[in-house]
């Protein structure tokens, strides 16, 4: 991964210090609230619904076990024994006292870590796949792309003051594992025929009140030309995207209200006039940065193959949680493992200190000392041996992070809704704790099979329901918490926004209404390996509309 230069310590350090000195003057009284706003965003401190919350960048999702334990340590010392991990890949702490952050920055900045540019109209944590580097199936390993656009995009001075928030993802493989078409700029790693890196260019994908999955504007921009062009499509929208209506005001608004073609054409126009000057990626660069992320020495460990038949055969939870949680790794004696922050009826996305403390640990001892965020909430040992499977698996049961659902329906994406947040209309805690214990024995999870539930408490979006196979919205009608019901989303490389299938329900009407779905899917597939997405799909909305809602008189004839 990769590490500080001396700049990069100067520079934290400092902004820890410029962000001390207004804390003090906002709590004295000399700074008004209006003018410590835009201060504390663009050091990653939000005031919600109850108290401030801290939200802490971790670049691409990837972390050392120093770097997990101060994590832990924050969350002992300054907040409530938790933290929370976002779709952004980062982490968030709810609870801090203002007076606290500055020092939790600087305790931060020891480890290598910050807040820059987690918040603000600026581009914020570009993410990846949360198997970069181990993956079988990947072309390269996308995450020294990654650090060069944190390099280039952290407080760039063109943009810093966008029209709106900024996101990019980039993946390096054919299976989208970090949702990119649902991105302000998404970048598909890839090869052309002579065997050249370059990325295949999506702009304009995103959720909220109006979501769009984006656009391709160009099969392969070379390796050497990735900071041109990102630079070219944010002149583009820096120029064109609204400031007069923040609703309006994303690049996927540009992109509608324009029309992709004519967008492309202004994008290209610029890349001419700065394609092969100084922003031309050096190979050199390239190669320097991608060191950072070289593949540890991977001892040949053969022994693993028979070692996990026989555990599998004598742990029958075991034996589940291989089949959920572990993944095929480059290495055929490795594994990549994900730990699922989703335990039956617990919060999504949640970790406790001890929890962090112990996956640091096994990252250690384990896992050449490496931790992933998924954009998925859960957390990822990228590198593990076959051989150490079992003892990986005994230490997670032991610290409560040994469940075995990772893509199952409890396995939820949730936003924090209105138990935290000052902008939810409804609470998603409550709901994504309630469906996960409906649905939590492991014999109706695998009965059911792949399956992705995501909930926001808004309109907003930040649980990801408009990419979800099913998909709920919280909003409010007449005082009261509805959640509307949305099918068919995806985020992979063949993402679709869920269809709205009708009216909204009451609270405690939601996990029936989700009862229903699943035993209309179960009643309609197939085949036992017909998935839930393929299944509706394949026959669309109208048997889970008249399941939920009864068919019209006239269809009923």
């Amino acid at each position: 991964m990769y590490r500080y230069d001396e700049f990069d310590r100067d520079f934290v350090n400092a902004r820890v210090e410029e962000f001390r000195d207004q804390v003090a003057r906002r709590m004295s009284g000399e700074l008004a609230d209006d003018a410590f706003k835009p201060l504390r965003l663009m050091n990653g401190v939000y005031l919600q619904l109850h108290a401030y919350m801290l939200r802490v960048a971790i670049p691409y999702g990837t972390m050392n076990s120093r770097q997990v334990r101060m994590l832990a340590h924050i969350a002992r010392r300054y907040d409530r024994g938790y933290g929370h991990f976002t779709t952004r890949q980062n982490i968030q702490f709810n609870w801090p006292a203002l007076s606290d952050i500055p020092d939790i920055l600087a305790e931060l900045a020891t480890v290598e870590m910050h807040a820059i540019q987690t918040s603000g109209n600026c581009i914020r944590n570009v993410t990846s796949d949360q198997f970069a580097g181990a993956a079988i199936d990947e072309v390269a390993d996308p995450r020294p792309y990654a650090e060069i656009l944190r390099q280039w995009s952290t407080v760039h001075p063109e943009f810093s003051f966008l029209p709106r928030k900024f996101k990019i993802a980039i993946t390096g493989a054919e299976h989208d594992r970090a949702a990119i078409q649902f991105h302000d700029i998404g970048l598909h790693l890839k090869k052309n025929d002579k065997g050249e890196l370059g990325f295949g260019f999506y702009i304009g994908g995103g959720q909220g009140r109006t979501p769009f999955v984006a656009k391709k504007i160009h099969d392969f921009v070379p390796e050497a030309d990735l900071l041109a062009y990102t630079t070219a499509v944010l002149r583009v929208y820096n120029l064109y995207g609204r400031r007069d209506n923040k609703y309006k005001a994303r690049i996927k608004i540009l992109v509608h209200e324009t029309g992709v073609e004519e967008l492309t054409r202004q994008i290209d126009e610029e890349f001419a006039r700065l394609k092969g000057g100084e922003l031309t990626l050096p190979e050199a660069d390239i190669k320097a940065i991608a060191e950072y992320f070289k593949a540890p020495v991977f001892l040949e460990r053969p022994e693993g193959w028979e070692s996990l038949a026989r555990w599998k055969k004598a742990d029958e939870g075991f034996a589940r949680w291989v089949e959920r949680n572990v993944h095929p790794h480059k290495n055929p004696d490795y594994a990549s493992i994900t730990i699922s922050l989703k335990p039956i009826g617990g919060i999504p996305g949640d970790a406790t200190d001890a929890q962090m403390d112990a996956v640091a640990d096994i990252a250690e001892e384990y896992g050449f000392d490496e931790v992933r965020v998924t954009h998925e909430q859960n957390l990822v040992l990228p590198h593990v041996a076959l051989a150490d499977l079992e003892p990986v698996y005994r230490a997670l049961t032991a610290a409560g992070l040994a469940t075995a659902n990772a893509g199952f329906i409890t396995d939820i994406i949730a936003c924090p809704g209105l138990d935290y947040c000052a902008l939810a209309n409804a609470r998603s805690i409550p709901l994504s704790q309630e469906i996960s214990t409906r649905f939590g024995s492991p014999e109706r999870q695998a009965e059911i099979g792949d399956l992705k539930i995501k909930i926001s408490g808004c309109i907003n979006a930040c649980g990801h329901h408009h990419a979800g196979h099913i998909g709920l919205l919280g909003v409010e009608k007449k005082g009261t918490e509805l959640y509307q019901i949305t099918l068919g989303g995806s985020a992979d490389e063949h993402s679709s926004i869920g269809e709205i299938i009708g009216r909204g329900f009451e609270p405690e009407k939601v996990t029936d209404a989700i009862e229903t779905l699943i035993e209309t899917y179960l009643g309609l597939r197939l085949k036992p390996e017909e998935t839930f997405l393929e299944a509706y799909r394949r026959v669309g909305p109208k048997p889970f509309k008249d399941a939920l809602y009864g068919a019209s008189p006239a269809e009923a004839a």
